[in-house]
């Protein structure tokens, strides 16, 4: 079976689409993007400005992520794909740990972390017999 085809190639490309997804979100709409970290839009005008442009990055990051696992998923090896999944599984955990060290929102980051991190995991063969 092509890797293209595989139930793990498929779920790779969900987890790449929900990654596209919070990035559109976070340039397009910043304070919902807040929302995710459990933080709130600041008030003043100059601070809000710098929080946007923030989202911005933070929204173009998660783009790229979402890419580069569309790229491993149809153009790459199953290797490259499962490194691609487990790069962006360590994204999601440094996520959580920034929202941890503010006491709130770590659980938005860490609850799915794991799942791509297996996800990665078994593209990678970690669960195959030597």
């Amino acid at each position: 079976m092509s890797i293209l085809k595989s139930p793990l190639c498929l779920a790779a490309s969900a987890v790449g689409t929900i990654f596209v997804a919070f990035g559109v979100n976070a340039v397009l709409r910043p304070d919902n993007a807040l929302t995710f970290f459990e933080f709130e839009p600041p008030a003043a005008a100059t601070d809000k400005n710098m929080v946007d442009s923030l989202m911005a990055v933070y929204g173009v990051r998660d783009i790229f992520m979402g890419l580069a696992i569309y790229a491993a998923a149809f153009v790459g090896t199953r290797r490259s794909l499962g490194w691609t999944l487990l790069a962006a599984s360590a994204v999601a955990s440094a996520d959580g740990f920034v929202c941890w060290t503010h006491g709130q929102g770590e659980w938005n980051h860490w609850g799915y972390a794991p799942m791509v991190a297996v996800l990665g995991g078994l593209l990678l063969g970690l669960s195959d017999k030597a």
